[in-house]
């Protein structure tokens, strides 16, 4: 935690000197000024010094550029983890990530983007904003809760209400996930209400236009979506705090400005950086589509597979997706599977996903704005015009459809039969989980390529039915059948706040490793 406590500290050092400054004579300010420079007042007046953090902050919650870190940071892990993808090269002599040997190397790469490019420009946020502009404090909160969650869903235990608090031995406290969960939820809650009392406050204003790569500065816009990210949250606790699930989701839509609606409320990142993954794809061919792909999309005959992926080179005009944890000899083996198409900007949520989240509330029976039936086909038709397709009205009575055996075109050895039989058409005659399970696959499909999020819905609800790996080189760490649970900490960690860590494990019930499930992980 070195580079955070050094941050904090350089912080605090720009605050004495300046204060020192200040105190000189007041003759000096005025004979030997810069009437070139900027000041702070010019720097206030057009929102620079509290709003130019934003655009790194919000460029890292997804790591945007270099490419190798977004690899390392969500593409070798929940982009595989969740089905979607693999990729064909056997890294580390075909020992890696993909079959449980988890790299430590890597997982650096999922914690410190969050802390350096996130949380530690906060800090300079909170110190120029004041009291002068606590709407800008409020739309921090909301975009350290985005990254922050991501980084809990990977690992678990996360330094979230200490983030730059150095206690008397040198450490930094974790929180266990609970807590750090009812910190997201108290955050969202204040950025909610912030920026809903200034809005109100100051119609047509829009302090954050010259920073916001997302909704360009409409702040109503940003509230809709801090609503939906609590929906989010409040699902993903549903089976451990049903109660409390149930009073943040109806939080969220009983919200005057409600949630996401429209497509046009997507968060999507938009900037002139070129996706990430479209070098990896492309430039590395290092990811290819992930076999549950193949036998769910190609299945259900859904149109949005070719907004997705391009027909294979190994079986010309069909698309191939590969097994994750396969024995893999040589990148030539299947680099000639399925690519991806082109990625535009970087997408972290979808209002197809925000119905198929009110969907599940009201399948609890949680007042949603609709019937389950309703919002589940809403969820589709969304996915569907986001990605300009037609057809949805006879993809949604499709009643026959299921996904297909698993055939691997280079080694049959790898073949699998489908673990699900669920269809597409609603059927208010079914059981709740068969119900879960359809409104779950048809939000799996529709948030690709966001995998992070996939993994974490599918180790909530085991739904999609994901291939297990073939290769297990856990060590008895992570269960075939089970699946991965979590990334283990980066070592640095360890060398560099061991007692914050070993914290963090205690919460985990005393093992950092890849088979112990997070606290909303329950069967």
């Amino acid at each position: 935690m070195r580079k955070y406590i050094n941050y904090l500290g350089a912080a605090t050092l720009l605050a004495l000197m300046s204060i020192n400054f200040s105190s000189c004579d007041r003759d000096f300010e005025e004979y030997n000024q810069d009437p070139f420079a900027i000041t702070n007042e010019d720097l206030e007046r057009d929102f620079k010094l509290v709003g130019e953090p934003f655009i790194n902050i919000i460029q890292n919650i997804y790591v945007h550029t270099p490419a190798w870190v977004t690899q390392l940071q969500q593409n070798l892990i929940g982009d595989v983890y969740s089905g979607y993808m693999m990729p064909p090269t056997p890294f580390a002599g075909n020992s890696n990530n993909m079959n449980y040997n988890l790299v430590d190397g890597w997982n650096t790469w999922a914690w410190n983007p969050a802390y350096q490019n996130v949380m530690a420009p906060g800090l300079d946020v909170i110190t120029n904003a004041g009291d002068k502009f606590p709407e800008f404090v409020a739309w921090l909160k909301i975009a350290q809760v985005s990254a922050m969650h991501r980084v809990s869903d990977m690992f678990g235990p996360i330094i979230y209400t200490s983030f730059g608090q150095v206690g008397a031995d040198g450490s930094i406290a974790y929180d266990c996930v609970e807590d750090a969960y009812n910190a997201f939820f108290i955050d969202l809650g204040d950025g909610i209400d912030e920026l809903t009392n200034y809005v109100n406050a100051n119609p047509g204003k829009q302090p954050f236009t010259n920073f916001d790569e997302v909704y360009g500065g409409d702040i109503t816009k940003w509230i809709q979506y801090a609503n939906s990210l609590r929906l989010r949250l409040a699902i993903r606790i549903s089976k451990v705090d049903p109660a409390r699930a149930k009073q943040e989701a109806e939080a969220s839509i009983n919200h005057p400005l409600g949630v996401m609606e429209a497509n046009d409320g997507n968060f999507t990142v938009k900037n002139s950086i070129p996706h990430p993954m479209n070098t990896i794809n492309n430039a590395w061919n290092d990811i290819r589509m992930g076999a549950p792909m193949e036998s769910i999309l190609v299945g259900y005959n859904d149109p949005r597979v070719d907004s997705y992926f391009r027909p294979s080179n190994i079986v010309p005009g069909e698309y191939k997706g590969i097994r994750i944890g396969i024995p893999i000899a040589d990148k030539g083996d299947y680099v000639t599977f399925s690519g991806l198409q082109d990625l535009g900007d970087v997408q972290l949520m979808v209002c197809s996903e925000v119905y198929f989240l009110r969907a599940e509330g009201a399948l609890r029976g949680w007042d949603m704005g609709g019937t389950a039936q309703e919002l589940y086909e809403a969820g589709v038709r969304q996915s569907f015009e986001q990605h300009g397709l037609g057809g949805v009205d006879a993809y949604l009575a499709d009643n026959s459809s299921t996904a297909i055996d698993y055939i691997d075109a280079f080694n049959n050895d790898n073949s699998i039969n489908a673990l699900s039989n669920v269809t597409i058409a609603w059927d208010n005659g079914a059981d709740f989980e068969t119900n879960l399970e359809r409104i779950i696959t048809q939000k799996w499909i529709a948030m690709f390529p966001d995998g992070q999020e996939a993994w974490s819905e599918y180790r909530r609800t085991s739904y999609p039915p994901l291939f297990p790996v073939v290769l297990n080189n856990s060590n008895g760490e992570i269960d075939t059948d089970e699946q991965i649970k979590r990334i283990k900490y980066p070592s640095s960690e360890y060398a560099q706040n061991p007692t914050g860590v070993q914290g963090a494990i205690d919460c985990l019930g005393g093992s950092d490793i890849g088979g112990v499930s997070l606290w909303w992980d329950i069967d």
